[in-house]
């Protein structure tokens, strides 16, 4: 017995109709497992560094070095976290002298004026991720004071307790900062969740210093440095800056970082390192 010529097309239809509804299924359910993240990065000051044994101590003793300094939004469905404040821009070009004359610190492209070239006030950012509370990554931290702070246990105590002078640490530049508004962490963190923007902890700079691990869509996994290493070569070398907190913690956290990275496959980004930040795109253009 034949089969009406009408049920088989009707037949064909209706399978094409499922297919085409399992493949719009199959794209909501990717998206919604891949949300879209933008990330911007900034230029947040420059650093002359007039002897760069400073940061590898026995290595190129007087020799100098440019660096940079970077912050960076990234713009998630959930919610706007900053992470890194850069140096003040009050700082202005003409700068400053630290470190009895071993650093000279200048800004001379205002952060202020890079986020409002993107429409992003800093009062209306959800959460602030600090990497370590040296001026050069706390300098506008005021701005943010809307914003709940993200940080370690050790860094909190040592910023906000007694004598945060002892760990190089300026409280004027985080003074209008709301410190009751702070989710305290005591290692890793996933800010939103996902697991595409995850804070991981790698103490030994200072006290509580932690770094930021982002997945996205297009780019692929981004690891953000803080200031595990200033400069491409001393992570070749792991070799440890003079004035670190720790140096064997600071070994052990560039053990689990690397590991990190190395099972990944992210990039490293290394926040100070002028001549790699030289090859990456800033705001108002971002990653995603």
């Amino acid at each position: 017995m034949r089969t009406p010529l009408r049920t088989i097309t009707t037949f064909l239809l209706s399978a094409a109709a499922i297919a085409a509804l399992s493949v719009v299924a199959s794209c909501s359910t990717n998206s919604q497992q891949t949300p879209d993240i933008k990330l911007y990065v900034f230029k947040c000051g420059n650093i002359s560094s007039r002897d760069i044994s400073l940061f590898s101590p026995g290595v190129n003793e007087g020799q100098s070095k440019e660096l940079t300094d970077s912050c960076y939004l990234i713009r998630h469905p959930q919610g706007d976290l900053f992470w890194d404040a850069g140096l003040a821009d009050s700082i202005g070009p003409d700068g400053i002298e630290v470190f009895n004359g071993a650093l000279h610190l200048s800004v001379t492209n205002p952060l202020r004026a890079q986020l409002d070239a993107i429409g992003v006030k800093p009062e209306e950012i959800e959460w602030l991720g600090i990497s370590h509370f040296h001026s050069d990554h706390i300098g506008n931290a005021n701005w943010f004071n809307n914003a709940t702070l993200l940080i370690q246990k050790e860094e909190f105590d040592a910023a906000f307790g007694a004598n945060p002078q002892q760990y190089g640490f300026n409280p004027d530049l985080y003074s209008q900062f709301n410190a009751s508004n702070s989710q305290i962490l005591q290692g890793d963190h996933d800010v939103f969740g996902d697991g595409r923007v995850v804070i991981k902890r790698a103490v030994g700079h200072t006290p509580g210093h932690q770094m930021l691990y982002l997945d996205l869509s297009n780019s692929g996994p981004i690891m953000l440095s803080g200031d595990l290493y200033h400069f491409t070569s001393n992570r070749e070398h792991q070799r440890v800056p003079s004035f670190n907190f720790d140096k064997e913690q600071t070994l052990e956290a560039m053990k689990q970082i690397e590991q990190h990275v190395k099972q990944t496959g992210a990039q490293f980004w290394i926040q100070h390192d002028k001549e790699q930040n030289a090859t990456i795109l800033h705001a108002p253009e971002f990653y995603n």
